[in-house]
């Protein structure tokens, strides 16, 4: 009958409606849906072997920025330690460093003595430094430091070498100041062998990282004052301070 059709016709229209509606909402929600962006490659992940950090070493190292030392330096700019080197290299590098900045200290502290007059003709028993040679003490105390240096006799500086030779063959041959007669090969000849330390402490002081970061620091400070002292008293007018 016409009536039932009318029906049928009444209901399809309202499925229609509704299929649509739902379709309109199902789209606006996926609107607001975030969708998958593929992950883009940036100059950060790039870069990221450049930006990581690298094993430290145990040289150069250091520059205290108040309180605690906070260490500087020690990181992937190294080559010799990185690149070119092992961890061994590193320990060798900074005990040259050491003997160095200690040579320097002592080097400072004799040219003190000498120009505020603290000079062997006035502390020492002894009024020659070379009797064959007629050098007297006196004489060095008149002259520059650097003219000083100049007369000790051949066999003065014989007796230098021989000394130094003495403290390196020790370190070459001995383990925490104990000789090592059970190796095979001398602990200085050994990968990190020579590391400065030559076990000798009478005082029993207690070793920390920051003395030994303090000697690294006051040799460096030596060394550049040497220069500079030796560069004045040879080139009259070549540091600015008088």
């Amino acid at each position: 009958p016409p009536s039932s059709g009318f029906v049928i016709s009444r209901r399809s229209s309202f499925t229609m409606k509704v299929v649509a509606a739902l379709t309109a909402l199902l789209g606006s929600a996926a609107a607001f849906t975030p969708a998958n962006v593929p992950k883009a490659s940036t100059d950060l992940s790039m870069s990221s072997d450049l930006l990581e950090v690298k094993e430290k070493v145990p040289c150069f190292g250091a520059t205290p920025l108040g309180g605690e030392p906070v260490f500087i330096g020690e990181n992937y700019w190294d080559k010799l330690t990185l690149e070119w080197g092992s961890e061994a290299t590193g320990t060798f590098l900074r005990a040259a460093e050491l003997k160095h900045g200690r040579s320097a200290m002592l080097a400072v502290t004799g040219f003190a003595f000498h120009k505020l007059g603290l000079t062997f003709n006035n502390i020492s028993p002894h009024e020659y430094l070379s009797v064959t040679q007629g050098i007297k003490f006196a004489d060095l105390q008149a002259m520059s430091p650097i003219d000083a240096v100049k007369m000790i006799p051949p066999e003065g500086f014989t007796q230098i070498f021989c000394a130094i030779a003495l403290v390196e063959f020790f370190e070459l041959t001995h383990t925490g100041g104990k000789l090592a007669s059970d190796e095979r090969v001398a602990p200085g000849l050994q990968p990190g062998g020579l590391t400065g330390d030559l076990g000798w402490n009478p005082l029993d002081i207690k070793v920390t990282e920051r003395r030994r970061l303090s000697e690294l620091q006051n040799g460096r400070a030596a060394m550049f004052a040497i220069c500079a002292w030796v560069a004045n008293e040879a080139i009259p007018g070549s540091f600015p301070l008088p």
